[in-house]
């Protein structure tokens, strides 16, 4: 296969500048996509009369849209890896097989999503933390939300493939173009027409489909290296297997998400009512998108570790590791310093409501008090996705959130006076005792493991260029 000067780049530009030229388009992407939740609670927060009860009916909502996108994360953030590693190898081929595979089973679990939450989304509402004051918004916002399933599918799982090509400026406009109009649509829907937290979800899923088109269109078009062809749009169980278990672990990390709102809605329900529920949304609010800056940096290392792993050259994968450990460690520290300093900036994004703001503050200082260690975590898990190591990175991400968070979340309670910041305080010790754990593990499986993969790498490279000749 002749090599692509997207490709050429992944393998030789210098990392430093490789690196950012990726993750900055990355960053802004992921910015913008949390910008259709983050503005709908903007403006739906200062609905008048019920801003706040329609807030924090919102916010419960987000376990199951997490759960929903979750499933575009088991299809394609595995897939989208494997697809960089054998272009690596120079097998085109199987990496377009393994894209058009990804797509055939993400429009058949979006259907199957779409019906399943149609049926039961109510029940799993009140779950999740809903009261009778807020189930009315949140069910109203979840019955529209649902329908444009598809649409939230195909714009998440595909545009991993665009990234993982290395076309990260492509990617972030994907996401800009539906992003700019949900936020032109929302104050229109909600307030000129009386929509509410309808109009919010209405726009929502009109600018997510506009975004699944815009993916579509790349991925056919001349600019991409990898195409979608409908001849190769089936279920090819030869490879989706691999690539669905390196999807296990984001997959993990993403629908725990709704687990862990339901523990910490419902012991915060039990201990502070509807004000700690409604501050929680705003925690998770900020959480949200203060890391968006870190998983865009790793989705930025991701397409040059995977490919250079595939291409056996050690030397590029570590410092493109080291760079983006700093960089990482660097703004989760000053991300950490921002939360405990000003706290009621975060809060004041939300909410004008002075019982929660004042609620949100202390509480937010404790739920980020470990927020500094959040790039030692993020850049060694990823790292692992990246290198195709499907059984450390599920391991690590059902550790922090099954084995650690969850648990300790009905733990503290029983033995703080304060159980409210019991709850809260879960988060930062499940935090810390994750990063040690992980550190360890990448380090290990660094000195001892990668460079014997390295050379059978290497050694299949060969055997395809002895091939070819």
């Amino acid at each position: 296969m002749k090599s692509s000067k997207n490709s050429r780049d992944l393998g030789s530009a210098p990392i430093g500048r490789l690196l950012f030229s990726l993750a900055i388009p990355c960053i802004l992407a992921q910015v913008v996509n949390v910008l259709y939740n983050i503005v709908d609670r903007m403006y739906i927060g200062h609905i008048p009369q019920i801003g706040k009860l329609a807030l924090t009916g919102v916010g419960v909502t987000m376990p199951l849209i997490t759960a929903i996108s979750a499933f575009s994360y088991l299809i394609c953030m595995g897939a989208a890896p494997r697809a960089s590693v054998f272009l690596g190898q120079r097998d085109k081929k199987t990496a377009e097989r393994i894209m058009n595979s990804s797509l055939a089973l993400l429009i058949i679990a979006a259907l199957v999503l779409t019906v399943l939450t149609e049926l039961f989304g109510r029940d799993l509402l009140m779950m999740f933390g809903a009261s009778q004051d807020t189930i009315g918004y949140a069910w109203s916002y979840m019955q529209i939300y649902a329908a444009g399933t598809i649409f939230v599918q195909v714009a998440l799982g595909m545009n991993a493939f665009i990234n993982s090509q290395g076309f990260a400026g492509w990617g972030m406009a994907t996401v800009v173009i539906g992003a700019i109009i949900n936020i032109i649509l929302d104050p229109i829907l909600i307030f000129f027409f009386g929509m509410g937290v309808q109009g919010a979800a209405l726009a929502t899923i009109i600018s997510q489909g506009i975004s699944a088109i815009f993916v579509l269109w790349f991925l056919s078009s001349k600019h991409t290296d990898l195409h979608i062809r409908l001849s190769q749009l089936r279920l090819d169980w030869s490879l989706l297997p691999s690539c669905l278990a390196l999807g296990l672990s984001p997959f993990v990390m993403m629908i725990t998400e709704s687990f862990i709102t339901l523990a910490f809605n419902s012991s915060l329900q039990r201990f502070g009512g509807d004000l700690a529920v409604g501050s929680m949304t705003i925690l998770a609010s900020v959480m949200q998108f203060a890391m968006l800056p870190l998983q865009g940096l790793t989705q930025g290392s991701q397409p040059i570790v995977s490919y250079n792993f595939g291409a056996a050259n050690l030397d590029r994968i570590k410092k493109t590791f080291r760079t983006l450990l700093i960089t990482s460690v660097c703004y989760s520290t000053g991300l950490w310093a921002l939360a405990e300093l000003f706290p009621q900036g975060f809060a004041r994004i939300f909410t004008s409501d002075p019982e929660l703001v004042s609620f949100t503050c202390w509480s937010l200082r404790v739920y980020m008090a470990a927020s500094c260690l959040f790039g030692i975590q993020i850049a060694c898990q990823q790292t692992f996705i990246a290198l195709g190591n499907a059984k450390t990175s599920l391991f690590l991400a059902v550790f922090r959130k099954i084995i650690l968070l969850i648990p300790l979340i009905y733990i503290l309670p029983m033995f703080i006076s304060n159980q409210t910041a019991a709850v809260y305080l879960a988060e930062p010790v499940a935090d810390a005792i994750a990063c040690v754990t992980t550190g360890i593990l990448f380090w290990r499986y660094v000195k001892n493991k990668l460079p014997a993969l390295i050379e059978q790498n290497r050694k299949t490279l060969r055997q395809a260029e002895t091939a070819a000749a």
